[in-house]
């Protein structure tokens, strides 16, 4: 019986515990998409429940002093006030379908006296960083405004300047603005009147569970690759068809005169 010994020369080893890190990574990565996958069912499950709900009053879903729960975001709210047209918000690099464009950011002062940040939706642009001029104006007057509640952005693009961002965060606006606001802030579904011209309104989140499954079936696939592959090369060193292929692999002859010249 041929032996194993060669498994415990250090060409091996170092081999082995290659195989060994890689196929830990490849199942750990397997396991987070797994994880994400499960985080996907549950927000799926929270919008799909919050999109059948009656719509509620806004004081009762969102508040001045904590942001969006995750359980409300996606849920219908509905307010009434007036649009601060004067301190409307640009979000640049907002493409849609390959178009460049932004959104329009517009505050709703509510009879309390506190803004509802109002993403009143999409206007097509020459270029995706551009504050255009002609953009539609909100009804005038009281309205009532119905959306979908939505959590802050974070993150350095939030930063507000010169009434243009790149993110929407109701805390870098308020501060910027010097409103009191809700935290949050809502994707428009009506208005009540209607305005004369409308903007492209914002669209639901798909609901289906993403390529997570099959990213964590992938990654599971390479690690058992890469175990199968080291047993498949063990037993060709074992069998000897590795040496046995080497010594049968045809002979450069360009290289016969000079292994010759050194012979002698």
């Amino acid at each position: 019986m041929r032996s194993l010994s060669f498994l415990l020369t250090r060409r091996w080893i170092l081999f082995f515990l290659t195989v060994v890190l890689l196929s830990l990574l490849a199942w750990r990565l397997g396991v987070w998409q797994f994880h994400r996958l499960d985080d996907r069912k549950d927000s799926n499950s929270i919008v799909e429940r919050n999109e059948h709900e009656e719509p509620a009053p806004v004081e009762q879903v969102m508040s001045t002093g904590t942001g969006v729960d995750t359980e409300h975001e996606w849920r219908r709210v509905v307010a009434t006030g007036e649009y601060d047209v004067d301190d409307t918000v640009i979000v640049r690099y907002r493409t849609r379908d390959g178009s460049p464009g932004v959104d329009v950011v517009v505050p709703l002062v509510t009879r309390s006296g506190t803004a509802l940040l109002v993403d009143r939706g999409w206007m097509a642009t020459q270029n995706s960083g551009d504050t255009p001029d002609d953009i539609p104006a909100p009804p005038p007057g009281e309205v009532t405004v119905e959306g979908w509640v939505r959590k802050d952005a974070t993150g350095d693009s939030t930063r507000v300047d010169d009434h243009s961002t790149r993110a929407i965060s109701s805390t870098e606006i308020s501060a910027a603005l010097d409103l009191e606001a809700y935290r949050g802030f809502v994707d428009l579904v009506s208005e009540d009147p209607a305005p004369a011209e409308g903007l492209e309104l914002a669209s639901k989140p798909e609901l289906d569970n993403g390529p997570h499954f099959f990213y964590g079936l992938q990654w599971w696939f390479f690690g058992l690759l890469a175990v199968i592959g080291f047993f498949w090369m063990a037993y060709d060193e074992w069998s000897g068809k590795g040496s046995k292929r080497a010594r049968k692999a045809p002979v450069n002859r360009k290289q016969q005169p000079r292994e010759e010249a050194r012979r002698r």
